[in-house]
């Protein structure tokens, strides 16, 4: 997987890059990411990349000429490293909390592509022009705001990762991911079986997998249904999952 990032702050990807699952994936080859300073695409002495908006208001507005210039720079760029059978260029990403709000399903979906160029904006935004131009999507973390989209596209490169084979140690620890299946995970315990009162329940005790499966499942929907209903009206569901859900919510009635 291939991810070139463009941002006034290169310097805040340095310890991301080098540290945990990304920095191992990083240092194996299977992950490259290159941090681009969109000051170098500046024309003028000072390297601005902002200006007061047209219209008045408060804050400034990043310029339209360093981001499209740097986007076409570095993508061609990224054609020519390209390792894909098929060179084509990345696809261009603005981190935006107007943009369609990051989910598991679009994790894959860009994992899938595997070539990205990811841009960070700041201050009051980026001038409209750059995303009529240069942009072929928005991605948002959540319904907040951030002063830039630097944390947003480690967010994303973090998330992006995990998909990519090898990464992660044990592959089955990415398939039993929440929102894998549209539903959250199931409860996890480790040593001591007792601590403070309160122990480990019997079943994974037992040395029953089957058992212990079917107590995973029935968990992990117990979960979503406590914490996040919403998910279980488009999670994959089986004809037992279902007749779990119709026991769980007249356990809860409230639910």
């Amino acid at each position: 997987m291939q991810i070139d990032v463009i941002t006034i702050f290169p310097e805040l990807f340095g310890p991301f890059l080098t540290t945990s699952l990304v920095g191992k994936a990083v240092t194996k080859g299977l992950l490259e990411v290159t941090v681009h300073d969109l000051r170098r695409f500046t024309l003028d002495r000072h390297r601005s990349v902002d200006d007061e908006p047209y219209g008045g208001g408060g804050g400034m507005v990043m310029t339209a000429q360093p981001w499209i210039r740097a986007v076409r720079e570095v993508s061609q760029g990224a054609v020519a490293r390209s390792t894909q059978s098929r060179r084509r260029s990345p696809r261009r990403i603005l981190m935006s909390p107007q943009g369609k709000r990051l989910d598991e399903a679009t994790v894959r979906r860009l994992a899938d592509v595997g070539d990205l160029l990811l841009l960070c904006g700041r201050y009051e935004g980026i001038d409209e022009r750059v995303l009529a131009t240069v942009i072929d999507e928005e991605i948002s973390i959540g319904d907040f705001v951030v002063s830039g989209g630097e944390l947003p596209a480690m967010v994303l490169i973090e998330a992006m990762s995990r998909q990519v084979p090898g990464v992660v140690g044990l592959a089955d620890s990415v398939e039993k991911d929440s929102f894998r299946d549209g539903l959250l995970d199931h409860p996890h315990y480790t040593r001591p079986a007792e601590f403070e009162g309160l122990g480990v329940p019997e079943v994974l005790t037992s040395g029953d997998h089957a058992a212990i499966e079917r107590w995973r499942r029935r968990q992990a929907l117990a979960a979503t249904l406590r914490k996040r209903p919403e998910l279980l009206e488009t999670a994959e569901l089986t004809e037992q999952d279902r007749r779990w859900l119709e026991e769980l919510r007249r356990e809860e009635p409230d639910r």
